[in-house]
């Protein structure tokens, strides 16, 4: 691989680690990167990769995030687990079922997603957790393992979809809602990161060299996030929203025309 791609490749992933740490999505720069940069590298190798330095990046995010943010640490433990399961079982479906049927659904998803967010301006800016009653969690908890379920089976937007469930359902305020995020989405990458390493795809020098990359950027884009707090989180989040339901749109219509 020449020194330029391996470059171009280092800053879409410092851009996706940023990206990613304050709200998701930074699969919307390292996937596209990947593809265009190694095409005659078979996809699931391509995915294995993007994994490799997306969990890197994430997991570093979160750490920085738990430092400074406090979490439930029931929510916390039984959130992972649920989410790695859940992922795992997901990653293992998709290699006997295609995920074609998910494209049409995830704009519409996101959409409401963004709408709702835009609707009620006061969602998510006051931290206040609400106390929940046994059927209450147990509702929360299928809600965690289907979208951890949907990252191992296809995977866009799922940093959005944890976020906004952290905020619909636990009353949390879009900073907290962010650390709540990268931290299960650690679960969901390592159960996807794992899947793909026992098959073999994965690229390791190229993945290293853009783990490193995502780690730096996911600094960055951790500490603008709690620099800056709730607000700015929350005018990122529609940023990227929208950018996803504008991708996953497009990506919706070319599967089904074709």
């Amino acid at each position: 691989m020449v020194d330029a791609t391996l470059a171009t490749l280092a800053v879409a992933a410092f851009g996706a680690g940023a990206i990613d740490a304050i709200v998701g999505g930074g699969g919307l720069i390292q996937l596209p990167a990947l593809f265009a940069a190694l095409p005659g590298v078979v996809p699931a190798t391509l995915l294995g990769t993007s994994k490799l330095a997306g969990f890197s990046g994430t997991a570093s995010a979160a750490l920085h995030y738990l430092r400074r943010v406090e979490i439930p640490t029931r929510l916390l433990i039984s959130g992972l687990l649920i989410a790695f399961l859940s992922a795992l079982v997901g990653a293992i479906t998709v290699t006997h079922i295609g995920a074609v049927a998910f494209r049409p659904l995830v704009p519409v998803l996101l959409s409401v997603v963004l709408l709702w967010t835009i609707k009620y301006k006061q969602l998510g800016e006051s931290h206040t957790p609400y106390s929940h009653t046994r059927l209450e969690h147990l509702v929360s908890a299928l809600l965690v393992a289907a979208i951890g379920f949907y990252d191992g089976f296809f995977g866009p937007g799922t940093g959005s979809f944890f976020m906004m469930l952290a905020v619909r359902r636990f009353g949390f305020d879009f900073l907290h809602a962010a650390a709540t995020a990268r931290t299960l989405n650690v679960a969901t990458n390592l159960a996807a990161l794992g899947w793909f390493l026992g098959c073999g795809h994965i690229l390791w020098s190229t993945g290293l060299a853009m783990a490193a990359s995502n780690i730096a950027g996911a600094q960055v884009g951790a500490r603008l996030a709690l620099r800056h707090g709730t607000g700015f989180v929350r005018s990122v989040f529609i940023l990227v929203v929208s950018a996803l339901v504008i991708r996953t749109g497009w990506d919706a219509y070319l599967s089904l025309s074709h």
